[in-house]
């Protein structure tokens, strides 16, 4: 059983760090081909994508980057560890924007307080599946990022009409599953007695 199928197990508010549950497609022009979305935190979401294992990514159509889709965790087991070291999703999300002054600034600021029941889920996460918090999460967070080559994420093509991008070569736009009929503009002129 993977970590992420144990953490699933233990039923516990998701919510309460950043990992609520919801739709596993995701379904925003930026959700890649293959996604498996795993929690969600307002639009943005995380998943694992096809093809590259138990890597964690985040996905965010307002993203403060020119990236949409990036690396969080090699795996679920440091995703966990990234948020029992930072207390929430949103912190380790915003790495890739953020300085290292910028990341601890927010970490001791009133908008990372505790929220109700945060530290219980924390807790949970900790005594159940004998995990301990991310030592650098900032660094481990960069260092990932700064390795990965996002060239290989297929997108579909919404994702490249939003943002005016020509197609990879060789792809085709897929033609709409629907079809419009053709609007005929007809004049009605009213005949009136004299």
């Amino acid at each position: 059983m993977t970590v992420y199928e144990k953490y699933k197990k233990l039923n516990i508010d998701g919510s309460r760090i950043g990992l609520e549950r919801g739709s596993e497609i995701g379904g925003y022009f930026c959700t890649p081909k293959g996604a498996r979305v795993i929690g969600w935190d307002n639009g943005i979401h995380y998943c694992f994508i096809r093809g590259y294992g138990e890597m964690v990514f985040a996905v965010n159509p307002e993203t403060g980057t020119d990236k949409y889709v990036y690396p969080l965790a090699k795996n679920f087991e440091d995703f966990l560890r990234l948020i029992l070291a930072c207390g929430h999703t949103a912190p380790v999300e915003q790495i890739i924007m953020w300085t290292e002054e910028q990341f601890k600034e927010f970490l001791t600021s009133d908008y990372n307080a505790l929220m109700s029941g945060q530290q219980e889920v924390l807790d949970t996460i900790t005594e159940k599946l004998k995990l301990e918090p991310m030592a650098a999460p900032y660094q481990y967070v960069k260092e990932l990022q700064a390795q990965f080559d996002d060239s290989k994420i297929k997108f579909t093509d919404d994702y490249y009409d939003v943002l005016g991008l020509e197609l990879p070569k060789g792809r085709k736009k897929k033609q709409p599953e629907y079809q419009y009929e053709q609007v005929v503009e007809i004049s009605v002129t009213r005949i009136t007695e004299d």
